[in-house]
């Protein structure tokens, strides 16, 4: 590579499922401390994603506005795609969206697919985030 290459870090995606009455702001506080959990700084994030149905929903929107993002809308389909690679299971959500964690597909499925999760799902009262990087390489290094 030559030096007036650009190189460009691993994309960073935060994966948010949530319940209808989570606000904005405790979605801001989960993913601020997913990213400290990570080691990581906001500046790094390059996407937020979630099921089709929830990204419209205000309280994603306005979290997503605050890191200068708008939400990723991820069909069924795209978070069934990636299950298998979902390391956390919460049977309630298996029950009524197919996947173990919407958090952890949402994640894995717009980060791409040579994608790997960085961080499984934490949880809030009524939220979770799990965050992936987009290929193989580290984005710590």
């Amino acid at each position: 590579m030559g030096l007036d290459e650009a190189v460009t870090p691993p994309r960073l995606v935060a994966g948010i499922g949530f319940r209808q009455a989570t606000t904005a702001a405790e979605i801001v506080a989960l993913l601020n401390r997913a990213l400290a959990e990570a080691g990581l700084a906001s500046e790094q994030l390059a996407a937020i994603a979630t099921a089709a149905d929830r990204a419209g929903e205000p309280a994603v929107r306005e979290a997503a506005a605050v890191f200068g993002l708008t939400p990723t809308a991820l069909d069924a389909a795209a978070l069934m795609a990636v299950d298998a690679r979902v390391v956390t299971r919460s049977h309630r959500i298996e029950a009524s969206r197919g996947v173990g964690s919407v958090a952890e597909a949402a994640a894995l499925a717009c980060a791409g697919p040579a994608a790997r999760l960085l961080l499984p799902r934490i949880a809030s009262a009524g939220a979770t985030c799990a965050l992936a990087v987009a290929d193989r390489a580290s984005i710590l290094s």
